[in-house]
This record gives C-alpha cells, sequence and structure tokens, in this order.
C-alpha cells in the first residue's frame, strides 16, 4: 500500500517511525510520504490561505497549491482514493477502515483553518486516476487542523493490512469488527489488589468462556454504545 499525506505540519508525521507502522514503512509493507503543501506555492511567503469569499471569519485553504500537490502524487498512478478529514464529512466507522485498508493508494488532504476550498474536492471527484473521494470526520467535534484526524485513520486501516499485526486474529475478536465492543482483559496474577480475575477466565472451558466473552460484549455495549445494537 501507498500512502500520501500533504500537510503544512510535515513534522507532525514523524510519529510513523515508531510502533507497527515504523516497522511495516522500514520492511516496505506500507510506501509513506509526507509532502509539505508550501512546497507547492511560488510566492516568496509561500502563502497557501486567503479569506473567505462573501465574508467570514478566518481563513481558507488556497485550490492552488493543492492543485499542484495532487497533479503531482497522482501522476502515473491508478485508482486512488483521496481522503479528506473534515467535522463536515462521513463519520469514520470500522467498515470505512476496512474499505480504506483494500485500496492501493491512499491520499489524505489536511486542512487547516476554515478548511480547504471546495472546488479542491470537487475537482478532485472528477480525476480519472481517483477511484473515490471520501470526506470523513472523526466524531462530532472540531479539531484545529486535519493532521490528527488522519494520522488516526492512517492507523486504523494500516493495522488492517495483512502482514501488518503479528497475529491476525487478534484483528477479529476487536471493538467494532462484529458490530460489538468487545470483551474486558485480563492477564496475570489472578488476584490485583484484592480485585479477582473473573473465575470462568481460569475455568478452562474453553465454550464457557467464549460465551462469558459474548456476554460481556453485549453488557458493554448495551451500557456504553446502546446505539450500536439498533444499527
Amino acid at each position: 500500500m501507498r500512502i500520501d499525506v500533504v500537510t503544512i505540519f510535515p513534522e507532525f508525521f514523524s510519529v510513523l517511525d515508531v510502533s507497527l507502522l515504523g516497522k511495516a514503512r522500514q520492511s516496505g509493507l506500507i510506501d509513506i510520504r509526507v509532502h509539505d503543501l508550501r512546497g507547492f506555492t511560488h510566492d516568496r511567503h509561500r502563502t497557501v490561505d486567503d479569506t473567505p469569499t462573501g465574508g467570514g471569519a478566518g481563513m481558507v485553504m488556497k485550490p492552488e497549491p493543492w492543485g499542484e500537490a495532487l497533479d503531482t502524487i497522482l501522476a502515473g498512478t491508478a485508482d486512488a482514493v483521496v481522503v479528506f478529514p473534515t467535522p463536515a464529512g462521513e463519520l469514520f466507522r470500522q467498515p470505512v477502515a476496512r474499505e480504506l485498508a483494500d485500496a492501493p493508494h491512499l491520499v489524505f488532504c489536511c486542512g487547516r483553518y476554515e478548511g480547504i476550498d471546495q472546488r479542491v474536492v470537487d475537482h478532485t471527484r472528477t480525476r480519472p486516476e481517483v477511484a473515490a473521494v471520501r470526506e470523513l470526520s472523526l466524531g462530532d467535534y472540531v479539531l484545529n487542523g486535519g493532521e490528527v484526524a488522519a494520522m488516526a485513520i492512517i492507523e486504523a486501516a494500516g493495522r488492517l493490512v495483512p502482514g501488518m499485526v503479528g497475529n491476525p486474529e487478534s484483528l477479529v475478536e476487536e471493538s467494532h469488527e462484529d458490530g460489538l465492543l468487545e470483551y474486558p482483559s485480563y492477564t496475570k496474577p489472578a488476584v490485583w489488589r484484592e480485585l479477582e480475575t473473573p473465575p470462568v477466565l481460569l475455568s478452562g472451558n474453553h465454550a464457557a468462556i467464549a460465551a462469558w466473552r459474548r456476554e460481556q460484549q453485549l453488557e458493554r455495549t448495551r451500557r456504553i454504545r446502546p446505539e450500536l445494537l439498533r444499527d
């Protein structure tokens, strides 16, 4: 998988060199390239924003540098999925992460200020190299820019790429994989600070353990995320 990220803060993505993503990057499993949007400007101030047309607070990111950045990144590629993190987008959920994990090429456009000129999104939808444009939101809140959201989406999708996680079975039992939250986990010792591990987990009865874990998933989902049971 190839991942390109366009941002005015490329140093933010140094975290991609650590943990499982860092190992996948070093091994060539994932090819991640981070681009500074200001490198696609042509004035001495490297300007990437301007006042909003029609008035209003804040600044809007100019279309010209974004157009040049996407021209460069998408040249010679096909079937790219271009992601615009935005609080006005579709809610990012695990099924979307699975879809993105199957894409050969992901491009993340990290907006700032009041966002990116809408024409950049609209024009990207018409490009022959682009299989899909996804406007995605992490939740019902606003961040200062798209970098945090892009990093979260990259990690969520990247860890589903075959070979990323050492034990693939661990992906099957996670929260949201079957529409429910994950059951609680325990390890040794059996008693810690007078709190006991549930006895069923020490029983060796795998059928009973599976039934207990399923009930814990349902109970936790009913208590914390009841809307998931209505989906």
